[in-house]
């Protein structure tokens, strides 16, 4: 396994997607159109515009030149940033991959001269595996702060 974490490029755009496409239907059973419709991935399709031109990062977890999981830091005002994109393909998870990732995206938004950082997640049941991994990286629980569909909101002082 010869695994890189790198700023996502163009051409993987449309692998990203499908890997969050693979992992929803692990999880909730829900085929890509649904998604699609929950989901546009409008900001994927623009990684440029929403990440990297407004104080943003998105990284994709490469092996051996496929690409299987991704994170991102995106700007919601001066002091706070969201941790945003983390999906992991499942062979992938619990070696420590998402916690690099993570690590390199929060010392990005803390260089980048973020306070807080802020991310929600749509099941607590269904992705109890990413809240601990989050809550390892110092993430606690907050009320709501968007409209989003999602259940639970936590919080990180950077």
């Amino acid at each position: 396994m010869v695994v890189e974490i790198k700023p996502i490029q163009v051409h993987q755009i449309q692998e990203i997607k499908q890997v969050i496409f693979t992992i929803c239907y692990e999880l909730w059973q829900l085929p890509s159109d649904q998604i699609k419709y929950y989901d546009a991935m409008s900001d994927i399709d623009d990684v440029q515009s929403h990440y990297y031109d407004n104080k943003g990062l998105f990284l994709v977890i490469i092996d051996n030149g496929k690409v299987v999981g991704s994170g991102a830091i995106r700007c919601f005002n001066d002091e706070i940033c969201e941790l945003k994109r983390m999906w992991i393909l499942k062979e992938y998870r619990g070696i420590g991959l998402g916690k690099e990732m993570a690590r390199m995206l929060l010392d990005f938004a803390e260089e980048t001269g973020y306070k807080f950082a802020r991310l929600d997640v749509f099941d607590k049941h269904k992705q109890a595996q990413a809240i601990r991994l989050y809550h390892q990286l110092g993430f606690y629980f907050i009320e709501r702060y968007n409209k989003s569909s999602s259940t639970v909101f936590m919080e990180k002082i950077l």
